[in-house]
């Protein structure tokens, strides 16, 4: 019963297939392996753009620091939500590869609206010397509350970013959860709607250990096979990078798990109405799932040795009735028989 993440879960068998496939023999390093020419040839084809270019990294941090310190520069903020995760969740990571750039943060929560964005480029005067200069916009699909942006809300929040001259970055870690939710292609929730770059995770959705960076404009490549090498993540044995991408893409592998995923948490969700006490936050988009049960309740659940994130607490002490707020996240290996098994503790 591991509803702690979906970075806890196994790789998928394709993945690890790739890369038993990908350990024989001598390849060149860096990213010169004749593996990643798939992976540009099948990325370019996927997003439906054929000049895009295309690099691997190893984590999730890695791809959003790089790629926004690519697309801003020191003086400049970054507009992105409070729960975003680079603002969250990674120890000032941006701030430390774009050299400087500050973090603006917009709308109250994990999304943002266009109303909300441009209230929040108007609170930065454009030209004033003293003032942070207008950066990127930096969403994240989905959200950090299991929230997804539809192609439409991207499109708005991108024509106000364009409007202003701001490249748009999408942090993509669970890309393919959104994608599968909304029932769209890669290329209608990324440049078709305004995107500039993404990151096509891959580590929370059935890899090992690889993030997919694409830029759909060439001219940012260089830049970034630069600051990719200087802050070491380019990888000498690259091709196991390579190898697991091209056993993700296979027969629409990372659709298919995230889809799983996404369906498991949709169980989860709606066995979770019958819980006494039980509150879901807001509706289930993805394979997160935030809902509130009664104290009593979680300490039942964690002596039976359920794993989950607890928001709110402290789980010890306090009223047994007491709602507290909970996180509970569905990979593709999540099985129906667990979250039976979750539901009936935590009826009683």
């Amino acid at each position: 019963m591991n509803f702690a993440s979906d970075n806890a879960g196994p790789a998928l068998p394709q993945v690890m297939e790739a890369m038993i496939a990908a350990n024989t023999g001598f390849a060149p390093s860096y990213g010169a392996e004749a593996l990643m020419d798939e992976v540009r040839d099948q990325l370019r084809t996927l997003f439906e753009a054929p000049q895009a270019s295309i690099y691997l990294v190893a984590t999730g941090t890695a791809a959003n620091a790089l790629a926004l310190a690519t697309l801003s520069e020191p003086w400049q903020t970054v507009f992105c939500t409070p729960l975003a995760h680079i603002h969250t969740d990674e120890c000032n990571a941006p701030e430390f590869f774009t050299g400087g750039a500050k973090l603006s943060l917009v709308g109250e929560g994990d999304k943002m609206t266009a109303e909300d964005l441009t209230r929040a480029i108007a609170a930065w005067p454009a030209g004033d010397v003293h003032n942070p200069q207008h950066g990127p916009l930096a969403l994240t699909q989905a959200t950090e509350r299991g929230r997804v942006y539809s192609c439409a809300e991207i499109a708005a929040l991108c024509d106000v970013a364009r409007a202003h001259r701001l490249p748009t970055y999408m942090d993509g870690a669970r890309f393919a959860n959104a994608a599968a939710a909304l029932g769209c292609t890669p290329a209608e929730m990324t440049w078709k709607a305004g995107v500039d770059a993404v990151s096509f995770g891959g580590t929370k959705n059935g890899c090992l250990g690889v993030e997919a960076v694409i830029f759909f404009s060439p001219e940012n490549a260089w830049e970034f096979e630069l600051r990719r090498k200087r802050s070491a993540h380019l990888f000498s044995k690259h091709r196991y990078l390579s190898a697991q991408i091209l056993g993700y893409l296979s027969e629409e592998t990372w659709r298919e798990a995230a889809q799983t995923a996404n369906t498991r948490a949709a169980r989860l969700a709606h066995g979770l109405r019958d819980v006494p006490g039980a509150e879901l936050v807001h509706p289930r988009e993805v394979n997160m799932i935030f809902a509130r049960l009664p104290r009593a309740t979680h300490q039942r659940l964690r002596a039976a040795g359920a794993a989950y994130a607890l928001y709110e607490g402290p789980l010890e002490t306090g009223p047994e009735d007491e709602p507290l707020m909970a996180r509970f996240v569905c990979d593709w290996s999540v099985g129906e028989d667990e979250i039976d098994r979750f539901l009936d503790l935590a009826t009683g």
